[in-house]
């Protein structure tokens, strides 16, 4: 018999979200086991969302949803450390205001960490849409593979609303930092010498495109940024060395200009189509 609950808490960063944050908490809340608690931290917006989170507060049952007000804009990074901090569960698992789960992703995230307790951080694989995805299919046995340093300093395998972790790790996403701060973190925490999983399973749906779409990820050239300043945070704290802090930082550039053509293309792509049904 599974658990009615699991031990964990979700925290969902929130900054302007009022049209897609009940969409956000809805999959939450219909998970096939229940977290015990939902941390949503409002990032100082300025217009009604606060007051919508608390309608929709009524709607859950008194106490599972948590509010916590920022009376300053820190980014997205700041939010989830606030939320984090206030947390009183033994695993946090991240969420973003406009994505959701799939129904099974607590059960199946919670128990492979369950069953791997050396385990620090785990993530899972997405979908995205720019519409409803298709309706879930439970993945019967997905696939568990470690993540070492090394894969991660060449890409980041985590989506932030993929990714669980333990509670009591002693690291936090740098304040105010606004691009590439959950990199970052995972780096600094695989580096430190915990382990890491991926399972292999879409346990969550985005609504935008990974990079080169709206929102942050339209950002390219401040997420290139980001990223290089999280190879040398990493490099200051003694956690890669210089000749290491070269080849991760060329391979970086070399695929931030390979994802600049592509956008670049799809961009000019859409153009032409556009220009063309014009003149039909």
């Amino acid at each position: 018999m599974q658990p009615s609950s699991v031990p964990v808490s979700v925290v969902i960063p929130c900054y302007r979200c009022a049209a897609t944050v009940g969409r956000a908490v809805a999959s939450v809340a219909a998970q096939s086991v229940q977290a015990r608690e939902v941390i949503v931290v409002d990032d100082c917006s300025t217009d009604d969302t606060l007051d919508n989170l608390y309608r929709l507060q009524k709607m859950y049952t008194e106490g599972w949803m948590k509010i916590i007000s920022q009376t300053v804009n820190g980014g997205p990074g700041t939010a989830r450390n606030t939320g984090w901090d206030a947390a009183s569960q033994p695993y946090i698992a991240f969420l973003d205001a406009d994505d959701t789960w799939h129904p099974d992703k607590l059960r199946i995230q919670y128990q492979a960490m369950c069953a791997n307790p050396e385990v620090a951080i785990s993530g899972h694989a997405y979908s995205w849409s720019m519409a409803s995805p298709m309706a879930p299919i439970t993945p019967k046995e997905p696939g568990i593979k470690a993540i070492k340093a090394s894969h991660l300093l060449f890409k980041n395998r985590f989506s932030t609303p993929t990714v669980m972790l333990k509670k009591d790790l002693p690291f936090r996403f740098i304040a105010g930092k606004r691009y590439c701060e959950d990199y970052d973190l995972w780096l600094q925490i695989v580096l430190s010498g915990y382990k890491a999983i991926f399972i292999n399973a879409p346990l969550t749906y985005l609504f935008k495109a990974p990079y080169g779409d709206s929102g942050l990820s339209a950002q390219l050239a401040k997420m290139e940024r980001g990223e290089l300043e999280a190879y040398l945070h990493l490099c200051r704290k003694d956690k890669i060395n210089i000749f290491l802090l070269m080849i991760v930082v060329f391979w970086s550039i070399s695929k931030y200009l390979l994802r600049l053509a592509i956008v670049l293309f799809r961009n000019r792509f859409s153009m032409n189509k556009s220009s063309l049904r014009g003149h039909s």
